[in-house]
């Protein structure tokens, strides 16, 4: 869904009725993700004891967000999102129902625990992408930020409340119950994912193969330069800031002598920061650009976390711990809205998939190193030295700058007449060598080049390779780029995938070469040697004929 207006205030998207329904959905199903979490921790508690078989349940929910984020963001970006959800949800709501029967029926085991938990972790990390790049679907452009905020909302609020209500839960009735109650809080996700009628442009063009779609995806990270500044950014940020999520048992024990109890509150905490952080997302948005949210944001994030780490009070640590959760969550929600308003519709979900590892991989990383930093130097110096680096991170406002583009921006053009064709092709023929000539007044060539290196960019983040760029020796007013695509298909693809604003750098290189602008294009359908069969008294058609040239490359 597209429109102009003015951004509303952060519950502006719930006026939004398949919003409105879905986000409703979310809030029960990550209540139900985190109850499961607390109930399998429990299970393995009671039939091994040992901490590293409790560990090994929490990796494997959170393992597959590593491992599968750009193949579950090609899923969502090849086929209809809608029904990969409710694939996904699928698989989840079998994985919680045996998970429940085996328990119940006293057939649980460690490996079968950790085996459903991976497939409740694989099934939650497909499903993510699909639904977060459907979000710019379910809302116009102007409260597509509120509505990402409200994602995040939705998870916090799990988040702050879900473990306690799942220790009550397991407390109550057992494990047995906790796994339940996570199927029962699929249901309505389940119900609002087939309520929604979704509106889908049919594709004129088969869906890619999954192995491209993920090659596709990295090339356009690659070659992106916004989007690659965007992950770096959330990396670094969540390598800085691990501390908050892997030493939080630590500082509950060392600094503040409390028990789990303790742990919950700080927690808690945070979640409650994030919540607050995210009515305030629409102030800041007004009065902030990008840049200076994110050198505010991780300033005052890093100095509460120095501030829990000097503090040996319980409600000094759990205020600046509300205040460290309000900058994060600006934080992650300032890196998710760059990445949903940057990244065009057909590479939308393998970006956000490329966030969420940027984001979960920081985390992974940052857990690592702060861990081994206090066992050599303690807690606090660890969460201090955290909290320190976090603060740096403001300099990434000025060495990695990041704004939001508009959603416009990224929106494709649609208006493209198809190449004529004298050769009797399929999607799959190719590889296509594509040439372009262009007539350059010798005393502009140089700006010409430099201008020919951003179309570059754009030639292979849209899924081309072999770019080069030469010069005629033989008439110094002649430019040939080439470039290459696997397929005929894959040709067509990248003609489509060209945005408004793209077409306006390749317009505005031609203007620069001060020249008569593009002579002429041919497409030529490669043939190596060795790669040709044909029987005698047929038409050749496997010659390199140059195709009939069209208005646009």
């Amino acid at each position: 869904m597209t429109g102009a207006g003015p951004p509303g205030g952060l519950l502006a998207p719930l006026r939004h009725g398949v919003f409105r329904r879905i986000w409703s959905a979310s809030l029960f199903s990550n209540f139900g993700l985190l109850i499961n979490g607390v109930g399998a921790g429990w299970a393995m508690t009671t039939m091994s004891g040992r901490a590293q078989d409790v560990a090994l349940v929490q990796a494997a929910l959170m393992l597959p967000y590593m491992l599968f984020s750009i193949a579950a963001g090609a899923i969502a970006d090849t086929y209809d999102r809608r029904r990969v959800a409710l694939i996904t949800l699928g698989f989840t709501l079998v994985a919680s129902v045996v998970l429940a029967l085996a328990d119940y029926r006293h057939l649980l085991t460690p490996a079968l625990l950790v085996g459903l938990c991976f497939v409740i972790g694989t099934a939650t990390a497909m499903f993510a992408p699909s639904w977060q790049a459907s979000v710019g679907e379910q809302v116009p452009s102007h409260d597509l930020p509120s509505a990402v905020a409200l994602n995040s909302v939705s998870y916090n609020i799990a988040r702050s409340l879900g473990p306690a209500i799942g220790g009550a839960v397991v407390a109550a009735a057992g494990s047995t119950a906790a796994f339940l109650t996570m199927t029962v809080c699929y249901l309505p996700m389940v119900a609002a994912m087939l309520a929604w009628r979704r509106r889908a442009d049919e594709p004129r063009l088969p869906p890619e193969r999954i192995g491209w779609a993920i090659q596709s995806g990295v090339r356009y990270i690659i070659h992106s330069p916004p989007t690659r500044t965007v992950l770096l950014s959330c990396l670094t940020v969540g390598i800085a800031g691990g501390a908050v999520t892997s030493l939080m048992p630590l500082v509950s024990r060392d600094l503040l002598k409390g028990a789990a109890g303790t742990y919950g509150v700080l927690l808690g905490a945070f979640g409650i920061g994030a919540v607050l952080g995210a009515t305030m997302i629409g102030k800041v948005r007004a009065r902030l650009s990008a840049r200076q949210s994110l050198a505010l944001n991780a300033l005052v994030a890093g100095g509460a976390i120095v501030i829990v780490a000097i503090s040996r009070a319980q409600p000094l640590s759990f205020a600046a711990l509300v205040v460290a959760g309000s900058s994060w969550m600006q934080l992650l929600n300032g890196f998710n809205v760059a990445i949903q308003t940057q990244a065009p519709r057909w590479v939308a979900g393998r970006a956000l998939a490329g966030f969420q590892a940027s984001a979960a991989g920081g985390l992974a990383i940052g857990s690592l190193i702060w861990g081994t930093v206090a066992a050599t130097v303690g807690t606090g110096m660890a969460f201090g030295l955290s909290g320190a680096t976090l603060a740096t991170c403001a300099l990434l406002a000025r060495l990695w700058p990041i704004e939001a583009a508009s959603r416009g921006a990224a929106d494709q053009a649609t208006d493209l007449v198809d190449p004529t064709v004298a050769l009797a092709l399929t999607g799959r023929s190719g590889p296509v060598v594509v040439e372009i000539e262009h007539d350059v007044d010798p005393v502009c060539a140089r700006d010409f080049y430099t201008a020919m290196i951003a179309v570059k960019r754009i030639r292979h983040r849209n899924g081309t390779y072999g770019w080069s760029l030469s010069r005629d020796i033989a008439d110094e007013r002649r430019w040939v780029e080439r470039f290459s695509a696997p397929t005929w298909n894959d040709y067509l693809r990248q003609r489509d995938r060209m945005t408004p604003d793209e077409h306006a750098v390749l317009a505005g290189a031609i203007v620069r070469g001060d020249g008569t602008g593009i002579v002429s294009v041919r497409r030529l359908l490669e043939r190596p040697l060795g790669s040709v069969r044909w029987q005698a008294r047929t038409p050749d058609h496997g010659l390199i004929l140059p195709v009939a040239a069209s208005s646009s490359p």
